[in-house]
Parts: C-alpha cells; sequence; structure tokens
C-alpha cells in the first residue's frame, strides 16, 4: 500500500493527486492520516496548498503541488575543456545556466573549486539563497563507482582517481558518467514514452548509456554502457588510451579522426574540427565520419540484437554533422542486426543537443531528492 510521506509525495509530484481527497481514495488511507502525512510535508518545505481558483459551490477544494519557489538543485557537466552548469528548480525548470572553458587535467581542487563559485553566483542570480541549494549532481568523462562518487582510473582525468567528489561540497552530491546523465536528460526531457533507450555519445571518446524500462542501468560497479573500448576487427594499429589497441573509440571518435585527416594533410586537433570541416564541405572529413558511422553501427548492431532498444539517440560533438553519422550508423545496424530487433527502432540525433549531461545531471539530484526514501528521512529528521 502506498502509504508513506513521499509515497504521498511522489504521487503529487508525478500528477496523480492533486488534493488530499484524491490520495485517500488512490491509497485507501484514513483522511487523518493522510492529513498528518501532508502537513509534515508542507512543515517540510517540499509541498504547497492553496484554494483552487474555482469552486463549484460550497468549500473549494485546496489544491496541492511540489514546492519550487525557495529551492533549487545544480547539474554541473564537466567535460574535458568546459564546465557547464544548470541551477534548476524541483520541478526541472531552469533557472540559470553558465558555460566556462576549464581543463579536467588541472585536477579535482581547481575544477570543484570553480564549480563552487559557479553555482553560487547562480543561487544570487536566480534569487535563490546559498541554503536553499538541495542537492547537486555531476557529470565527469571518465568511469565512476557511483555509490561512492568516486571516479576510477579515469584515462583522462589525471588527479581525479578515487577522489572523493561529494566530499567537497557542503550539500548532497551525486556523480556519475557524463554519458549517463545525458541518458537520462534525453530521456526525462525529449523521450520520456520510450522505455528502452540507447544514448550514444559520439566526441573524443565514445560511451553508450542505457535506460531499460524508463530507468537508467549502470550495471553492477558502475561500467555499464562502456562500448569505446569494444574491439573493432582490422584495426589492429590503433593504440587506444586505455592500453589496449584497436579499441572503437581509438578507430571512430573524434581524435582519432582528427589524426587521420592531419596524416591526410588536412589540419585537424579535434572532434570539433572534424565538424568543422565536414560542416565547410570537406569531402575527405565527409568520408571518415561517414566511416566511422559504419564501424559505430557495427558495435551497435550487437546491442540492438541483445537490448532491443526502442530508440537510439546520437550526441556528443560528432552528432552536429549527424546526416553522415548517422547514415553510416543506420546503413550497418539495418544490415547486422534481426528484423525483429529493428522492427520500430528509431536511430536519431539528440533533442537537447549541448544541455543534455547538465540537465540530466539535475534530473539525478531532483530524483534522489524526491525519492521516497529520502524524503521519509528528510520528514523524519524533523520530527
Amino acid at each position: 500500500m502506498t502509504s508513506t510521506p513521499g509515497d504521498l509525495l511522489a504521487l503529487i509530484s508525478a500528477g496523480g493527486a492533486t488534493t488530499r481527497s484524491d490520495l485517500v481514495k488512490l491509497t485507501g488511507l484514513a483522511r487523518s492520516t493522510v492529513s498528518q502525512r501532508i502537513d509534515a510535508l508542507i512543515e517540510r518545505g517540499l509541498l504547497e496548498e492553496s484554494e483552487a481558483t474555482e469552486s463549484t459551490g460550497g468549500r473549494p477544494p485546496r489544491h496541492l503541488r511540489l514546492a519550487t519557489e525557495d529551492s533549487a538543485v545544480a547539474g554541473v557537466d564537466l567535460g574535458v575543456t568546459h564546465c557547464r552548469i544548470a541551477l534548476m528548480d524541483l520541478a526541472g525548470q531552469v533557472l540559470a545556466c553558465v558555460e566556462d572553458p576549464i581543463r579536467i587535467d588541472e585536477g579535482p581542487e581547481v575544477v570543484l573549486a570553480h564549480v563552487d563559485r559557479r553555482v553560487e553566483g547562480l543561487l544570487a542570480e536566480a534569487g535563490r539563497a546559498k541554503g536553499a541549494l538541495r542537492a547537486m549532481g555531476i557529470g565527469v568523462p571518465g568511469p565512476v563507482e557511483f555509490a561512492t562518487g568516486q571516479p576510477n582510473n579515469p584515462p583522462i582525468m589525471p588527479g581525479w582517481n578515487e577522489y572523493p567528489i561529494p566530499e567537497y561540497f557542503d550539500t548532497t552530491v551525486l556523480v556519475d558518467n557524463d554519458v549517463n546523465v545525458m541518458a537520462l536528460g534525453e530521456h526525462r526531457n525529449a523521450l520520456q514514452n520510450v522505455d528502452h533507450l540507447l544514448f550514444v555519445k559520439v566526441g573524443s571518446g565514445i560511451g553508450c548509456g542505457i535506460v531499460a524500462e524508463g530507468r537508467l542501468h549502470r550495471g553492477a560497479q558502475g561500467s555499464a554502457g562502456d562500448i569505446g573500448h569494444i574491439r573493432v576487427n582490422g584495426h589492429d594499429e590503433a593504440g587506444c588510451r586505455c592500453g589496449n589497441s584497436a579499441c572503437l573509440e581509438a578507430v571512430a571518435g573524434g581524435t582519432a579522426l582528427a589524426r587521420r585527416l592531419t596524416e591526410l594533410g588536412i589540419h585537424a586537433e579535434s572532434g570539433a574540427d572534424v565538424v568543422a570541416l565536414v560542416q565547410s564541405g570537406n569531402t575527405q572529413a565527409m568520408r571518415l565520419v561517414r566511416e566511422a558511422g559504419r564501424l559505430i553501427g557495427e558495435v551497435l548492431a550487437g546491442l540492438v540484437n541483445f537490448f532491443n532498444p526502442d530508440v537510439i539517440a546520437i550526441g556528443g560533438v560528432m552528432a552536429r554533422v549527424h546526416e553522415h553519422l548517422l547514415a553510416g550508423i543506420r546503413e550497418a545496424v539495418y544490415r547486422r542486426s534481426l528484423p525483429l530487433a529493428t522492427h520500430g527502432l528509431s536511430i536519431v540525433p539528440s533533442r537537447t543537443g549541448v544541455d543534455a549531461a547538465a540537465l540530466g545531471a539535475g534530473i539525478l539530484a531532483i530524483e534522489h531528492h524526491l525519492s521516497p526514501e529520502n524524503v521519509n528521512r528528510l520528514v523524519a529528521s524533523a520530527g
């Protein structure tokens, strides 16, 4: 039976109930019990109750809704060379947003101090007190042990291995791999009705976020979806930053494509440079991007047969030239996957784009803060 304060708040925030009477009908609880728990949620600042604007006669009903005015969460997207932060209310509305250039290899003390200053500034910009911050979600470009929030041997994050990121801040902090929060941001903002989603980030590296039955799937230790280090046949010469060779990202990632273009006499240093060359009409860059799409599609074909997703969304810097990248991906997936697995499958560019990770990190924080378990703890701690 749905009975705890956290369960009641979940019904209200999901739109399943708007009044105390609704909750009595839905839960079967006594009206006095519902009122007691709703009062506790209001006192804790999690709910608001107001009279309806229209009355059909008699005493007007009082409507319940999530309290959003005095609270906020921060979603932080830490990339290799950037930091993007979205300040959001508990309903998921963005209150303020900022992006700054900063290198992840400057180390955790420098980067996290920057995040702390920026979040404080965004709170002031949005008219929220510093104490209004309820939780923070952070996406980082490397493997993360989700239970502890500690990066685990991240190859492009020197100085971050096992660094206790949540301990740096004075609020609840959840840390995840960047592609996981991108998948969450895409699902909650653009593909809410999709039960099974693969979100593939194609940037300097390649990773995959997995949404199964509407929930983010991380695996036993948090490393599910690390497709960038799946071996690609016929490319033994391609050394990877992980220490192996012929990994997918070492052959089809943005950095690998930039290196191949440079070898052809066309200067490129990053995936963004490759994108610029494609957008300017460079035929060699177009060819390499389409080839990369085919290689990525070969790997995704196996995942389609195994996982049977409804949608594959493609994000990351290389998705800015999705017409070439997706052509190669679709070609390989539909050629190599089983007909039943591709029946109804959509392969699409990300709709949340550059905002995916920051939005997803914010949603990670919101869903933790409003989870029944956390709400019950907050109510209990308030007596």
